[in-house]
């Protein structure tokens, strides 16, 4: 268990104490997907949801997610954002909408929890916004592409 940080010598979690580290640039990409039936996806491509724009909320919602993040993941540390980006891609090919959010700041830890937390909630406000039209939709392959910053350096996911 030694080799996991959140757990002490006692077995019992707990909020990794960063207080020793030097502020640095931190940086985190994170994406994801949500597929949907083809006339699901046309509707939201058309403007056609009765709840409105669901690019417009998603892409707020993924935002405000990345600054609540220590408030939804218990042992996060709560981190000063200095930048975060949202950007959802509508992709006729994959049959959806592909989520990409990059979050920075300069703090004593990195920010991968920030930017995996905006793709997940921006991708469930688009579930909701088109829930009404398709509750097959499906959420999947969120993931950290890229980090850089801090102690253990810069880490990129290897194209797949």
């Amino acid at each position: 268990m030694s080799e996991l940080t959140h757990i002490n010598e006692r077995g019992e979690a707990h909020v990794v104490d960063v207080g020793d580290k030097a502020r640095t640039h931190r940086v985190a990409i994170a994406s994801g997907r949500i597929t949907m039936a083809p006339e699901t996806l046309a509707a939201l491509r058309a403007g056609d949801l009765k709840k409105g724009d669901a690019l417009a909320v998603a892409r707020i919602a993924g935002l405000m997610a990345a600054k609540r993040t220590s408030e939804l993941v218990p042992l996060c540390h709560p981190l000063a954002l200095t930048h975060i980006e949202v950007a959802l891609t509508p992709d006729e090919a994959a049959g959806g909408v592909r989520c990409e959010a990059r979050a920075e700041t300069r703090e004593r830890t990195g920010v991968e929890m920030e930017a995996l937390t905006a793709v997940q909630v921006a991708l469930l406000t688009v579930y909701d916004m088109c829930k009404a039209l398709d509750r097959g939709m499906t959420i999947e392959a969120v993931r950290l592409d890229h980090k850089a910053g801090g102690r253990s350096g810069t880490w990129t996911r290897e194209a797949t």
